[in-house]
């Protein structure tokens, strides 16, 4: 496994978990337990994969899958989109990650309401999701503006 000299250095695994949660789940930024534990995971993925004869292009493959397992739906771009589409003339589209990294806290009780999934945005109940986000987003800028 390849470990760490310090806090401050990252597998490549580790620094591309954090450049995937700082596009796509910013709020799980500050958990570096969660950071530290999956870049292990993938790097020990990917060692052993290759020790068992995988290419290195399959052993990548396994390891990603780990590294990224249950973090392809993101609440965060779900709120951006519905932004973009719903409120382009209230949040100008450069703002809108700032915006739904402002929201989205006060909108968790609409997400709880949802059994949310890496494939979640391919079933029927996105749609739910969406149309919901759409009105509490409407009533969250009704009553405390942008």
């Amino acid at each position: 496994m390849n470990q760490k000299n310090n806090s401050t250095e990252l597998s490549y695994y580790g620094l591309y978990l954090l450049s995937f949660l700082n596009e796509n789940h910013p709020e799980r930024l500050p958990d570096t337990d969660f950071i530290e534990t999956r870049s292990a995971l993938a790097d020990d993925i990917y060692e052993q994969a290759r020790r068992e004869g995988h290419t290195v292009e399959q052993a990548q493959e396994l390891a990603m899958a780990a590294l990224l397992k249950d973090l392809h739906f993101s609440k965060f771009n779900t709120l951006i989109e519905v932004l973009w589409n719903e409120f382009a003339e209230e949040v100008p589209p450069v703002n809108a990650a700032e915006v739904a990294f402002k929201i989205q806290p006060s909108l968790e009780t609409v997400f709880a309401n949802y059994s949310l999934s890496d494939d979640f945005v391919y079933t029927k109940e996105y749609d739910s999701l969406y149309t919901e986000l759409t009105g509490a987003v409407l009533l969250y800028i009704e009553e405390h503006g942008i």
